[in-house]
C-alpha cells in the first residue's frame, strides 16, 4: 500500500495496532485520539484515507462526515465502532461513509479496505442506501428495546461475512427488510438482490435462471418453511453448485424450523446448508416499550404523505402498549392508517383505538407451533391445579419463593445453554448484573457447560 492514512481512535492499543501494521505495508500514518485534531489535519489536506471511531472524547465521528465530504471531496472515510447496530451502519451510510466495520474488526479485513480505500480513493456505496419512505411498503427498522438492540448487533456482526442466513419472525416483523438490510450494507451491494418463492424453482431450468439473475448478489429465499420436498433438494443441489458467481444465500421462515426439520418438513440438508447465521426477529409483543415509537413513525409518515397531523391521546397510547398485535408491525401501521382516516379529532382517542382494534382479525401467532398459549395463562393454570390438589387446605408457607425458583431456573438454564455458557452474554440477555447471575446459578445449584457458539 501506498499512501497516508489518519487514524482517529480513543483507545490507544487499536491506534497502536493499526500505526503498525499499516506502517508495516508501507503507509505513512497520523494517529489521534482527538476528532478536533483530525479535522484539523483533513483542512490541511493531510491523507489519502481516514479511519475513524464513532464515540470520541470531543465528539461523534458520524458528524464529521459531512464536513469532511465538503473540505476534502473523494476523500474515503471507514468508519470502526463498538456501537454495531445497524442504525449505525444506516448512519454511516447516510453520511456517505467509504466503508463501516462493527468492532472487534478482523485487521486483514481492514487492511483489505483500506487498500481498496486507497487504490480507488473514493467510492459512494450509491446502492447501499437506507430504508426510507421511499419504500413505504417496507417496515421501518425502529427500536430501542433490548431485543432490538441485540438483533441491530447480530446483524452488524453477519453483514460482512458469506455465512447464509436464516431469519425466522412472525408474519409481519419484518423478516424481508432485515434481509435487504443485510445487503445493502454488506460488500455485495452493488450487486443483485433477488428474492424467490417456490413458483420461482418449479422448473428444471428455475435454479439456473435464478443464479444468472443474482449474478453473484444475494439470493433470499422466501418462507422456506411451505416449499415442498423436491424443490428443497433443487435448493440444496443449488447451493452446492452455485456456479461461477456465488451468491450470499439467505432465507426466511415464519414456522419453528427446527420442529420442522425433526418431523420430517424440512430437509436435513437444507436446514443444515442455511442456517450458518440464524437471525430471530421479535414479535412487536416481545418489545411493547417500541409501540409507541413505531406509532409515531407511522403517524409521520401519513401526514409527510399530505394527511392530517395525528398524535395518539395518553390513555390510547396505553391500549396500544397493552394490545397483543398478533399481526405484528404491519397491523400496527395498518391500524394507523386507518385511525388517520377515521378520526374525528387530532388527538386521536382511546374509543377511537378501540374501535379500530376491535375490528381487527385474531390471529394465532405461527411461529413455536400449535401451542400459542401465552406464558401467563400457562402459569395461571398450573397455580390453580396446584390449589386444588391441595382442597379445602393452603399449600405451605414459602410459596411465592418456590414458584419464582420454579420459573427461575429454567430460565436461566436456557438462557445459559443459548449463550453457550457465557455468564456475561447471559446476564446481558436476561438483564440482569452478572454478579446477580452468579449468585442465582449458585443458590439454584445450576450446572454450567461452556461450548462454543457460532454467533
Amino acid at each position: 500500500m501506498d499512501g497516508t492514512v489518519l487514524v482517529a481512535d480513543d483507545d490507544r492499543t487499536i491506534r497502536t495496532v493499526l500505526t503498525q501494521a499499516l506502517t508495516r505495508a508501507g503507509c505513512k500514518v497520523h494517529a489521534t485520539s482527538s476528532l478536533t485534531t483530525l479535522m484539523r489535519w483533513v483542512g490541511e489536506g493531510k491523507g489519502d484515507v481516514v479511519i475513524s471511531d464513532v464515540i470520541m472524547p470531543d465528539g461523534n465521528g458520524l458528524e464529521m462526515l459531512p464536513k469532511i465530504g465538503q473540505d476534502r471531496p473523494g476523500l474515503p472515510v471507514i468508519v470502526i465502532s463498538a456501537q454495531n447496530t445497524i442504525m449505525t451502519a444506516i448512519q454511516a451510510a447516510e453520511a456517505e461513509a467509504y466503508d463501516y466495520l462493527p468492532k472487534p474488526f478482523d485487521l486483514p479485513d481492514l487492511m483489505k479496505r483500506t487498500a481498496r480505500a486507497l487504490e480507488l480513493k473514493r467510492h459512494a456505496p450509491a446502492s447501499a442506501q437506507a430504508p426510507s419512505d421511499d419504500r413505504p411498503d417496507e417496515l421501518p427498522l425502529v427500536g430501542r428495546t433490548q431485543v432490538m438492540q441485540a438483533l441491530y448487533r447480530l446483524v452488524a456482526r453477519v453483514m460482512n461475512t458469506d455465512l447464509p442466513v436464516l431469519i425466522s419472525g412472525e408474519s409481519g416483523t419484518g423478516k424481508s427488510l432485515i434481509a435487504r438490510a443485510i445487503h445493502d450494507f454488506s460488500d455485495r451491494r452493488s450487486m443483485p438482490f433477488v428474492t424467490v418463492t417456490s413458483a420461482d424453482l418449479l422448473e428444471l431450468e428455475g435454479p439456473a435462471r435464478v443464479l444468472a439473475r443474482v449474478k453473484g448478489g444475494t439470493l433470499l429465499i422466501d418462507e422456506i418453511g411451505d416449499i415442498d420436498d423436491e424443490i428443497q433438494a433443487r435448493i440444496v443441489r443449488m447451493m452446492d453448485a452455485p456456479g461461477d458467481n456465488v451468491p450470499r444465500f439467505m432465507a426466511t421462515s415464519q414456522t419453528n424450523l427446527t420442529a420442522a426439520m425433526e418431523s420430517g418438513q424440512v430437509r436435513q440438508d437444507l436446514y443444515y446448508r442455511l442456517s450458518g447465521a440464524i437471525v430471530h426477529v421479535p414479535a412487536l409483543r416481545e418489545r411493547v416499550d417500541d409501540v409507541p415509537l413505531l406509532a409515531q413513525h407511522f403517524l409521520g409518515r401519513a401526514e409527510r404523505e399530505g394527511a392530517p397531523k395525528r398524535w395518539l391521546s395518553n390513555e390510547a397510547e396505553e391500549l396500544f402498549r397493552a394490545y397483543s398485535w398478533p399481526g405484528n408491525v404491519r397491523q400496527l401501521e395498518n391500524a394507523i392508517r386507518r385511525l388517520v382516516l377515521t378520526s374525528r379529532a387530532d388527538e386521536i382517542a382511546r374509543a377511537e383505538v378501540e374501535q379500530v382494534l376491535g375490528s381487527q382479525p385474531e390471529m394465532e401467532p405461527v411461529l413455536g407451533g400449535g401451542d400459542s398459549e401465552k406464558l401467563a395463562a400457562s402459569v395461571a393454570r398450573h397455580l390453580r391445579r396446584y390449589f386444588d390438589l391441595h382442597g379445602n387446605m393452603l399449600p405451605p408457607p414459602g410459596l411465592y419463593a418456590r414458584i419464582l425458583k420454579e420459573v427461575e431456573s429454567p430460565l436461566i438454564e436456557i438462557a445459559l445453554e443459548a449463550t453457550g455458557g457465557n455468564q456475561a452474554k447471559c446476564a446481558d440477555l436476561l438483564g440482569i448484573n452478572r454478579n446477580t447471575l452468579r449468585k442465582k446459578i449458585s443458590d439454584l445449584d445450576i450446572q454450567v457447560t461452556r461450548r462454543r457458539k457460532l454467533m
